[in-house]
């Protein structure tokens, strides 16, 4: 048997190449074996011992089967007929949530078929589809966290409904972009508006200067994804066709909005069943702190979110909150008076801020975090 403490990330296979090599060594106990397909090793699975190890979705033929399970192995099987794999080892890409868009438009996509799976599941009360559900989830959140190792994660958060062309979309782009130069990963919501415009400006980050003002004006002959997902999506994998070489940065969206769809500019999309673990995990791994930019029930609620555990300390030392546009948080949502009552007395009260623009954001979250 393996030893517990080795049980980690580390005792994890996520691809061939990984399988390949661990494989030589003769032994895969202890091991995971996550969403690989194994029908071309069965040699190496057969001359393997495989004692204590857990086959996760992995496709192998009957022989290699019978043979890891008689060495004591678990083997979960692939699950037919799924329109996404709750096993998977690796964050989506937009590439695959969103292919078949070119020649059949977003219905025909996978994320719009995993959407209305789950639209014909989640009021069932099927504990099969509840199950397999928590359990994509789950894989989701194990990779999210192996490629947030170390990185200094901003989360951007602001509404859906912030339209390209329009000032306020340019000007998170803008910040997207100011924060990824700095060396932060950004992470926002993963879908349209605010979340989209900061995934940009990190895709932009690399590139020189005027290619966000090129790329702004692309984007706006298609302003929103209502009425045509399909024409939204494809000026984004325009923007990425003509200026390849994008910047890295991470969107945390969900299906539980699936009028919501994932933007194309998030190199690494962690895309969620259940809203409410995604957005405790977008909050809780912005370890470097929030931005938030206007925004309406969804962002109340995210400030608040965020806001309990800096009140409670219960992740630790409070991190920096910046509200974005003083009018907007003090006026017409009125949430920066009440953030400032609670935060009063306690260590989040040096961590929060409020200023006017968005080129205001990267040096308050820089004085908050000093």
């Amino acid at each position: 048997m393996a030893n517990p403490q080795e049980r980690g990330h580390h005792r994890e296979i996520e691809s061939i190449e990984a399988f390949d090599e661990i494989a030589a060594g003769g032994s895969l106990v202890g091991y995971r074996v996550q969403s690989v397909d194994l029908s071309h090793r069965t040699f190496a699975l057969l001359s393997c011992d495989c004692a204590d190890a857990v086959f996760l979705g992995c496709r192998m033929n009957a022989d290699a089967d019978a043979k890891v399970r008689g060495d004591g192995a678990l083997v979960f099987p692939p699950v037919p007929g799924l329109p996404f794999d709750p096993y998977r080892g690796r964050l989506y890409s937009p590439e695959e949530l969103f292919t078949g868009l070119a020649d059949r438009g977003y219905d025909a996509t996978p994320d719009a078929g995993t959407y209305q799976w789950f639209q014909s599941t989640k009021a069932d009360g099927d504990i099969y589809a509840s199950m397999l559900r928590s359990i994509h989830d789950d894989a989701i959140s194990d990779t999210l966290d192996e490629l947030l190792v170390g990185a200094r994660v901003v989360g951007v958060m602001g509404g859906h409904a912030m339209a390209r062309g329009t000032d306020a979309y340019a000007g998170a782009a803008r910040l997207g972009r100011a924060l990824a130069r700095d060396g932060f990963t950004v992470a926002t919501g993963g879908g349209p508006g605010a979340m989209e415009a900061a995934n940009l400006g990190a895709y932009a980050a690399p590139q020189p200067d005027e290619m966000l003002d090129d790329a702004l004006q692309l984007l706006a002959k298609a302003p929103s994804f209502v009425p045509s997902v399909s024409e939204w999506a494809l000026a984004a994998f325009e923007v990425r066709r003509r200026w390849p070489q994008g910047g890295d940065s991470v969107g945390i969206p969900t299906w539980f909005y699936g009028h919501e769809p994932p933007n194309a500019f998030a190199g690494h999309i962690a895309k969620y069943f259940a809203n409410a673990t995604r957005e405790d995990g977008l909050l809780s791994r912005s370890s470097a702190g929030v931005i938030f930019l206007p925004g309406a029930a969804g962002t109340v609620q995210e400030i608040f979110d965020n806001a309990t555990p800096n009140y409670y300390e219960s992740r630790g030392e409070p991190t920096p909150m910046v509200l974005v546009n003083r009018a907007h948080w003090t006026e017409l949502l009125p949430t920066w008076p009440l953030l400032q009552s609670l935060a009063s007395g306690r260590s989040m009260q040096t961590r929060i801020a409020l200023v006017d623009s968005v080129e205001e954001a990267p040096e308050a979250l820089a004085r908050l975090a000093a």
